[in-house]
């Protein structure tokens, strides 16, 4: 799932038209599914951004000319380099990444094997790097290294994923959109119900597959992307990015830029 925001000041874009057109086509190759990560080369370094972090609170930033632009916080970083994957012993090119920290009796055996001499990490994630030509490993770093927010700059633009919010158990009209039934002629405790979902006129007398209906709503990843990194605080690891972020206050954050 995939949601997309405007830039705060309407008709005024924040990307030159090679970057519109680079953010584009990746925004459409995670809309259609597949399950590699296209991760947006930085204009600057040509190099790859990516960091963890915890969702915050919101807040709003004013610019120098009064405008406030809603925003929200994020702990991110610092990142332990935990593998680095090349194209010839792992057929694509990426890095492995360690963030926060958890007890050591709360790690499986072969995970502390894995991470023997760095600590133990409460999550581990993996960003693909482009591939490099006859290059081992991949120019993404060593094991052990470490990764701070100072990669990001006031400007950048970044694509944001987390799990949403679990809402539970919800019915037609919160889930998907429906508008219930009429509130008058002998319509009595219906208003919400979902109607019909099937019968002896459609698909043959059953329930045809992917027919709306209530059901756990929330808990996905959604990723949100175009936003903009408004602030950058090394000294506090917080990083502000504009607009709102799925999930819940202190829930795991992939910021990609």
């Amino acid at each position: 799932m995939v949601s997309s925001r405007k830039p705060a000041v309407a008709g005024v874009s924040i990307f030159t038209p090679l970057e519109a057109s680079f953010y584009r086509r990746c925004g459409k190759r995670e809309t259609q599914g597949k399950s590699q990560q296209y991760l947006m080369a930085d204009k600057a370094s040509n190099g790859v951004k990516f960091m963890l972090g915890t969702k915050s609170r919101m807040t709003q930033i004013f610019d120098e000319k009064g405008t406030a632009t809603p925003a929200t916080i994020v702990v991110a970083g610092p990142l332990t380099v935990t593998q680095v994957k090349s194209g010839d012993g792992d057929g694509y090119a990426g890095i492995q990444v360690g963030f926060g920290a958890r007890k050591e009796k709360n790690v499986s055996a072969p995970v502390r094997g894995h991470l023997k001499g760095l600590g133990t990490f409460r999550y581990l994630r993996e960003f693909r790097l482009p591939a490099q030509d006859g290059e081992s490993p991949p120019a993404g770093g060593k094991r052990g290294d470490s990764i701070d927010i100072s990669i990001f700059a006031p400007g950048d633009v970044v694509a944001v994923s987390a799990i949403s919010k679990g809402k539970g158990f919800q019915g037609v009209v919160k889930r998907h959109g429906f508008h219930g039934g009429p509130r008058s002629h002998g319509q009595k405790n219906k208003e919400r119900s979902p109607g019909s979902i099937g019968g002896g006129g459609r698909a043959g007398g059953r329930v045809v597959k992917g027919m709306r209906m209530a059901g756990r709503m929330g808990g996905d990843r959604v990723t949100v992307t175009n936003l903009k990194v408004l602030q950058v605080d090394k000294e506090t690891n917080t990083i502000v990015i504009s607009g709102a972020i799925p999930g819940r206050t202190g829930t795991l954050v992939e910021i990609r830029g």
